[in-house]
């Protein structure tokens, strides 16, 4: 069987077992990081363990991510996205410009910082006209900028119809030597997420994962192999008119 329609399957027959009885609704725009590091022998993901208290993925490994907020427009940046990254999310955004594909992108850091604690940056200081209020701020005060110019954006994938929450979901990577500075108290029985694990890519998967989660991690394993470069064609997943697809943009 070809790989990639492996891929698809795995989703078609999670999709099976879910409940699908909710009424419609337009997928939210969100945007996930996947960090890499490769100091070891073996490359290693971040993984955080959601909250099993939650009613959402509840105990669930997944990378950090949420919804794309509002503020995410506006918050300056010390470099843009590569042309290359900008020009992959442009043809998965048709209806969208590059404000929103950098937003997408400063999404996923901004999220990773609520959730893990860790700034992805690099030192320097924004013009406050530059950093709105809220959470950008809390990020900003440790001394650092959102550094895009090292981000790759990897996959797309949208929730499928009358499931109680939809994503369109925008999956970039990062090398862990993004991370600037840790910002402890993010973890614990209270928070999002209350563990963090590096792990090597190859057991990533054997995690207690959400189904596309798993093919991503399959797809970024692909990529790896491939050369990872900004060139490659980013894989899309969605259902349409009824029936799961893979497309590559």
């Amino acid at each position: 069987m070809d790989e990639k329609q492996s891929l698809t399957d795995r989703l078609i027959a999670a999709e099976h077992t879910r409940d699908r009885s909710f009424p419609n609704q337009r997928p939210k725009h969100a945007a996930t990081l996947i960090l890499l590091d490769h100091t070891g022998s073996v490359p290693t993901v971040l993984m955080g363990r959601r909250n099993p208290a939650h009613k959402f993925m509840p105990g669930k490994f997944v990378f950090p991510g949420g919804r794309l907020d509002p503020v995410d427009r506006r918050m300056g940046v010390a470099s843009p996205l590569p042309e290359a990254v900008e020009r992959r999310l442009l043809a998965h955004l048709p209806n969208r410009g590059p404000v929103t594909a950098r937003a997408l992108a400063l999404a996923a850091i901004r999220e990773t910082f609520e959730e893990t604690g860790l700034v992805l940056g690099v030192p320097g200081r924004l013009d406050e006209g530059k950093v709105p209020e809220g959470i950008w701020r809390d990020y900003a005060a440790h001394g650092f900028a959102p550094d895009l110019a090292r981000l790759s954006f990897v996959a797309h994938a949208i929730t499928p119809p009358r499931r109680p929450r939809r994503f369109d979901t925008f999956f970039f990577v990062a090398d862990a030597t993004m991370i600037a500075h840790r910002n402890s108290g993010a973890i614990g029985p209270q928070a999002e997420f209350v563990e963090l694990v590096w792990i090597p890519l190859s057991e990533a998967k054997h995690l207690d994962l959400p189904t596309v989660t798993t093919v991503v991690l399959d797809e970024l394993d692909n990529r790896v192999k491939a050369g990872f470069g900004h060139e490659l064609p980013v894989p899309f997943y969605r259902e349409l008119r009824g029936r799961f697809r893979r497309e590559e943009r």
